[in-house]
């Protein structure tokens, strides 16, 4: 056993780049390359896939990949473990096992299952959070490749560390630290300069094409993160506090293997593109395991009116009116509009001048949204406000999804290592576990004493990443000196957010406080309705929330302010477009056949089934 282990990362998502794989296997030194495929939406168009195909369920771009990188693994004695499993483990075992036959390799694969629980009440899919532990069982048996279904993300990184340091399930301190190298590495390129909030700081080239992350971990649980030499992208004190922030919650974080204590992990720069952490400390899990269950939750269709010119409002309101008038007879059991004003005044082009009116209806009846809707819509071509038309003819309605999170204990789940022999190894449940309980709130640190203060962005001092769990949405934010944290402790208190973001009224929001990683971390309860699949919001996963807080104005002290006013923003739209032209379809034709708006990313959907993404 060496000292270090070496663990890379090349997935973030379903349908993260393609050739990560590669880069990462033929780029420098590695004993682990894992891959995280799976997210809540995920796991309800995988669902849907079984439905059509039972023998479907797994990420299929992992199988294609493989197609180049199970070789250049066998080459490079490199171990790989993913996710990419989901809810057919087993068959892509099987599917591995075909490809390894046909390209000659004596690749050994195992997989671990356990984590699909019967159904009930109409879900598609419910799935136990494991930890590694299978994991750690199939490479101490020879595998070459483990394939998972449901495992947290983490478990990635402290399966194969269980297994190199021979740690047992009760060295709660080691298996913490894992624990957070592997929430580094689990988002890939977050944590190489991707989606960062200081990326103006940096010289544009440098983050175009970020590589992907490493960790190398320690036999004391300690790890650098880093990234292979010559690759894209930096690694910093800022990139890994904000993957670190990246869907979380308090000082408390909980898993199969063990609850991380987050406020105790201490960052250190170690050299260009290299950050130690260390001093992370660990509890017994909890006794219960995190269930995700996906369903069906009914049929939604949207429509996106164009609002040209003057009287923007008035317009607004007439149509409203009319399409109320419509649906009046058989309405839908949701209607929502949101009106979104990107018009200019006296504007230099149509599209400059013009507003959107976006119409969302739902109802478990897809006649109700569909047929109903899109007759309603057409009706009023030449009948009502001045330039009427839309961004896209509508379409059939589609369905969309709903993600539940329950909590069952972890005697009750089975956990099942499947060797590459074939013979099936039981994973006991942990001996001693703790419930969660609250982490008293520390000591603020002595308030800043300032002078004068000026009205200004927030982000011109402050990082952020936002993110989903379910319904909730977690917003982390983090400063870079002990003077910013002096004033942003005090000065960012729950009722600041509650301000700063008008949408978080009613809604229960929580602070919690994490002073060595220099951040506030908000969780706003319910913000996302019923998960990233039922589309509740503009953003369904929550993923741009830090940064409209960022661009939200309050009073920061003038000796923690960039020179100039403004420093580090993005400059204000030029008068001109851009291009010369608006784009001709700015939206899909039809309604996507997955759960997915248009304006949410299209990282969640796998880039080989054209039929998931038209």
């Amino acid at each position: 056993m060496r000292d270090v282990l070496r663990i890379g990362n090349a997935s973030g998502f379903y349908g993260d780049r393609f050739d990560a794989v590669r880069e990462m296997l033929t780029g420098g030194e590695l004993d682990v390359l894992t891959g995280d495929y799976l997210a809540e939406l995920t796991m309800l168009i995988l669902g849907r896939d079984q439905l059509k195909d039972p023998s479907a369920g797994y990420a299929k771009t992992f199988l294609r990949q493989m197609e180049e990188g199970l070789g250049l693994a066998h080459e490079r004695r490199v171990r790989i473990v993913t996710n990419a499993g989901g809810l057919n483990p087993a068959g892509l075992a099987d599917a591995l096992r075909a490809l390894a036959a046909k390209l000659g390799l004596p690749t050994r694969i195992a997989h671990v299952e356990g984590d699909l629980l019967p159904v009930t009440g109409g879900a598609l899919a419910a799935n136990a959070y494991l930890g590694g532990a299978g994991i750690a069982a199939c490479l101490a048996a020879g595998a070459d490749v483990v394939v998972t279904g449901r495992v947290t993300d983490a478990a990635l990184v402290t399966g194969p560390a269980q297994w190199h340091f021979g740690w047992g399930p009760e060295e709660y301190d080691r298996l913490a630290g894992a624990v957070v190298a592997g929430h580094v590495l689990e988002c890939g390129t977050q944590a190489t300069g991707g989606n960062y909030a200081f990326f103006r700081e940096h010289d544009p080239r440098l983050l175009r094409r970020p590589g992907f992350p490493v960790a190398e971990l320690h036999e004391d649980g300690s790890a650098v993160v880093t990234k292979h030499p010559g690759t894209g992208g930096l690694v910093d004190l800022g990139t890994v506090t904000a993957q670190l922030l990246y869907e979380t919650a308090g000082a408390r974080y909980p898993g199969p293997d063990v609850t991380t204590r987050l406020d105790t992990v201490r960052l250190t720069p170690e050299g260009p593109d290299r950050v130690r952490i260390d001093g992370v400390r660990g509890e017994a899990p909890p006794p219960t395991l995190k269930v995700g269950l996906s369903r069906l939750g009914g049929f939604r269709n949207e429509v996106v009116f164009v609002l040209t010119g003057l009287d923007i409002e008035a317009k607004a309101a007439l149509l409203q009116e009319q399409i109320h008038d419509a649906l009046a007879k058989n309405p839908p059991a949701e209607t929502r509009w949101e009106l979104v004003r990107t018009d200019r005044p006296d504007a230099p082009t149509e599209e400059t001048a013009s507003a959107l009116l976006r119409l969302v209806v739902r109802d478990t009846d897809p006649e109700k949204v569909g047929r109903t809707l899109t007759g309603a819509a057409i009706e009023l071509a030449l009948a009502s406000y001045p330039g009427f038309h839309v961004t896209a003819p509508p379409g059939r309605g589609a369905p969309y999804g709903v993600f539940e999170t329950v909590y069952v204990p972890a005697a009750e789940v089975p956990h099942t290592a499947v060797l590459p022999d074939g013979t099936r190894r039981e994973i006991p449940v942990p001996r001693r576990t703790r419930d969660l309980e609250p982490v008293p709130e520390p000591a603020l640190p002595e308030p800043l004493r300032p002078g004068s203060t000026r009205c200004e962005p927030l982000g011109l001092v402050a990082g952020a990443r936002s993110g989903d769990k379910g319904g909730d949405a977690n917003v982390g934010v983090w400063v870079r000196t002990e003077e910013e944290w002096r004033w942003l402790a005090h000065a960012l208190t729950v009722e600041k957010v509650r301000e700063l973001l008008p949408e978080t009224a009613g809604l229960v929001v929580t602070r919690h406080l994490l002073p060595r990683l220099r951040a506030v971390n908000f969780t706003i309860a319910g913000i996302l309705g019923e998960g990233v699949a039922s589309q509740a919001r503009f953003d369904p996963q929550a993923k741009a929330l830090g940064e409209w807080l960022r661009s939200r104005r309050l009073d920061i002290p003038e000796e923690l302010l960039p020179e100039s006013p403004g420093a580090g923003l993005s400059p204000e739209p030029p008068a001109e477009p851009l291009s010369p032209e608006p784009p001709a379809e700015p939206l899909s034709p039809e309604p996507p056949a997955a759960p997915l708006p248009p304006h949410t990313p299209a990282a969640p959907l796998p880039p080989d089934d054209p039929e998931e993404i038209q």
